[in-house]
């Protein structure tokens, strides 16, 4: 079944933590000043963060997350606001991000993407806790699971937590980083 937005255009769903902006990035900013370690990216290949720390530190992760600045200045994902500006052009792009297990976070990340993605309409970001709502032609997204009730095609934008993934029913393609969505939409 192919949806699509109104006069024909393709409607696309975007999630915003992990595609757009670097939530991980500052999760493991504050826990390396909290702790003093020397935690990256690599060493969570194929993990969640949840998993490479101890289970003492858990609360602290938990409070970052919940802390009402916390989503206020995240870097945005290198090449994301280029090419989501040219899709921008030619379909109906709306960003989806979850909100509701983080209430804090509604404000700083509706300021955050009229800040950084000035281009959309803020009639366009949804936020929810579900997405199986979202009735799109294509969703870009870091987690596989957010494919399994989408009608629409799935681009699992890679994360460290998912690179272990292996694509169930043929339901989604992954995409390396922004570049590989613009060659996926535009082609060379």
């Amino acid at each position: 079944m192919t949806l699509s937005g109104r006069g024909g255009l393709k409607r696309i769903a975007v999630d915003m933590d992990e595609v757009l902006a670097d939530a991980l990035g500052e999760l493991i900013r504050r826990y390396n000043a909290e702790f003093g370690e020397q935690l990256t990216k690599r060493d969570l290949d194929g993990h969640w963060m949840w998993d490479a720390v101890p289970p003492s530190r858990h609360g602290s992760l938990a409070a970052y997350l919940h802390s009402p600045d916390f989503f206020t200045d995240l870097d945005v994902i290198p090449d994301s606001q280029r090419v989501l500006a040219r899709l921008n052009s030619i379909a109906e792009v709306f960003v989806a991000t979850a909100a509701m297990e983080f209430p804090n976070s509604f404000t700083p990340k509706f300021r955050w993407l009229e800040r950084h993605f000035p281009f959309l309409s803020p009639r366009r970001f949804v936020f929810c806790g579900d997405k199986s709502i979202l009735h799109a032609d294509y969703l870009i997204d870091d987690m596989p699971g957010h494919f399994d009730h989408f009608m629409g095609k799935g681009l699992l934008f890679t994360s460290p937590h998912n690179t272990r993934a292996s694509s169930r029913r043929d339901n989604y393609v992954r995409m390396d980083d922004w570049l590989a969505v613009e060659q996926y939409f535009f082609g060379k």
